[in-house]
């Protein structure tokens, strides 16, 4: 399997995308006011001490508390024989100072997560203070170099210290173990000065950038190519492979070309398919995304796939595309939590059981620790993967401000039985004469009702008198009252023609009784057109003869 590393740095944005194959696995964007907060160390200050969550409030400085869990506290030593866990309580008190790690990031209205273990990643080790444990990583397959890299590590670190040598360590010598160790080493003398030294709250130490995360976690001999789009982030790329890892450097190059970098290797194209809540599959099927905070569902659809052989062949193959593309998508929008995919059900237990193989080794390829069970009766297969930051859609998107993520706005009917609701509450004891309303178009047209039926009625519930503007710039839910007061005031301004005025308008339909006139519209006022039946799609000259509250009767002008 090929790997390609493609960033594209920009002041506001930087971008990376994982190839495989030629297709997108992995993209990570980061914004210089969004850094990333996940491995940051914190002196932190106990706020709240929760005995029946067994759980702590801690105040680290940032928008909210962050939450610390009874089990992510280091035990102190010389426990009980019994072996049992102290208790939260005797653990942390309200007003403390506490060293911790951020773990998760916050997520919606949930503050972030912290640890007190601490863990410190290099390029080849992640030191963790306070433990004596030598591990190596389950990705390096050869029983020999687990056991040569044990043994060099446990010659190198001091006593007091736990070490897991990483991936990428697999062939490198000792040198290089230990002077990614001595730097480990440092960074955790520096990072217990400062605090001793800062009053709590304080960031002790912020993990490094975006690019520099890339090179250290992605960046290996397995990748083909490293390629960025701008020449000082290349040159600093360049400076720190010269420390980490120089034989790596004739992998990166410079991007010149003037196509975007993005659109070279059709990553945009990539990212805003999985920005959709609907990702079509080349057999012809589809799958439906369907994301909350702790739990996302995907529907498998055969769409548009017919088959050629039977129902079963049919179901078959969508489903076998759909476990490869699922796997990549959960990837790429970094989905994270409990995750239901609900298949299309397959009456063969040989088919069943060849999906989710498949599925599970795509999902193998995946550097985020996830599990894949079984496929249940109904046809549904269930995956946790480790929920550690927000994903792709939380980065680039936002709750839209009018469905606040319902993805469903109210219908033109509803919206007129609310509007109806409120003008009554609102005219019920005023001493206006008449009110000038702004709706949406289609609203407004159900609002006055053919020939101006429940309009009419509306006035007999309210008595007053009540205009009614259409505007197709005003959101379906949204409505304004724009003037209220005397009869005559309210009409001089409501109505947007006047008898006797030339207007330009585009004829939008036939009129429903009459097929020889056109209707046009006017800021949602309704035109009546004599002779414009014919004229529909046009723009025409119309000449307003007779004018009433809900629409005006005109006939074409045409220029002697």
């Amino acid at each position: 399997m090929e790997q390609k590393i493609i960033v594209n740095y920009e002041h506001k944005e930087t971008r990376v995308a994982l190839l495989e194959d030629g297709r997108v696995a992995e993209v990570y964007v980061e914004r210089p006011m969004q850094q990333r907060m996940i491995g940051n160390i914190y002196k932190g200050l106990v706020e709240n001490v929760l005995p029946g969550m067994q759980a702590a409030f801690v105040n680290i400085g940032e928008e909210r508390n962050a939450f610390l869990y009874v089990d992510d506290i280091p035990q102190p030593r010389g426990e009980d024989s019994s072996g049992e866990r102290m208790p939260i309580q005797r653990l942390l008190h309200v007003g403390e100072e506490i060293l911790v790690q951020i773990l998760k990031e916050p997520f919606g209205s949930k503050g972030a997560r912290l640890t007190g273990n601490i863990t410190l990643p290099g390029r080849y080790l992640v030191l963790m203070p306070g433990l004596n444990y030598v591990g190596v990583s389950r990705r390096i397959n050869s029983q020999e170099e687990r056991e040569r890299l044990k043994k060099e590590m446990e010659g190198l670190k001091p006593a007091g210290v736990g070490v897991i040598v990483r991936t990428a360590a697999e062939g490198i010598d000792g040198e290089s173990l230990r002077n990614d160790l001595l730097f480990l080493l440092q960074l955790w003398e520096t990072t217990k000065t400062l605090y001793g030294r800062e009053k709590s709250p304080a960031l002790l130490y912020r993990d490094v950038a975006l690019i520099y995360r890339i090179i250290r976690d992605l960046f290996n001999d397995r990748v083909s190519q490293f390629l960025i789009d701008n020449e000082q982030e290349y040159v600093k790329v360049q400076e720190i492979l010269d420390l980490l890892s120089p034989h790596l450097k004739n992998k990166v190059f410079y991007y010149r070309s003037k196509e975007p970098i993005f659109e070279r290797f059709c990553i945009e194209e990539e990212i805003e398919r999985s920005l959709n809540r609907m990702v079509w599959l080349r057999c012809g099927g589809y799958l439906v995304f369907d994301e909350t905070e702790a739990l996302t569902v995907i529907d498998v659809n055969t769409g548009k796939h017919t088959g050629k052989v039977n129902l079963e062949e049919t179901i078959f193959k969508t489903n076998m595309e759909a476990a490869v593309e699922i796997a990549r998508q959960i990837r790429i929008r970094d989905i994270g939590g409990i995750i239901i995919v609900d298949l299309i059900d397959m009456s063969s237990q040989s088919h069943r059981q060849k999906v989710l193989e498949c599925l599970r080794e795509e999902m193998s390829r995946d550097r985020t620790k996830s599990q894949v069970l079984g496929i249940t009766n109904l046809g549904l297969v269930e995956i946790s993967r480790k929920k550690v930051r927000q994903g792709l859609s939380a980065s680039m998107q936002q709750p839209c401000s009018y469905c606040y993520g319902k993805g469903k706005v109210l219908s033109p009917e509803a919206v007129c039985s609310k509007v109806e609701r409120e003008l009554k509450k609102i005219l019920q004891n005023s001493k206006v004469e008449a009110v000038l309303v702004e709706m949406n178009s289609e609203a407004a047209a159900l609002m006055i009702g053919s020939g101006g039926l429940y309009l009419k009625k509306l006035e007999a519930e309210t008595g007053k008198n009540i205009f009614i503007r259409g505007s197709d710039n005003l959101h379906m839910e949204k409505f304004k009252i724009l003037m209220s007061g005397k009869f005559n005031e309210v009409e001089r301004y409501a109505l947007p023609v006047e008898e006797g005025g030339i207007y330009r308008v585009r004829v939008e339909e036939p009129h429903s009784s009459h097929p020889d006139r056109g209707i046009a519209r006017l800021h949602g006022y309704i035109l009546d057109i004599e002779g414009a039946g014919e004229r529909v799609g046009e723009e025409v000259l119309v000449i307003i003869k007779e004018t009433s509250r809900t629409f005006a009767k005109a006939i074409l002008w045409e220029k002697q």
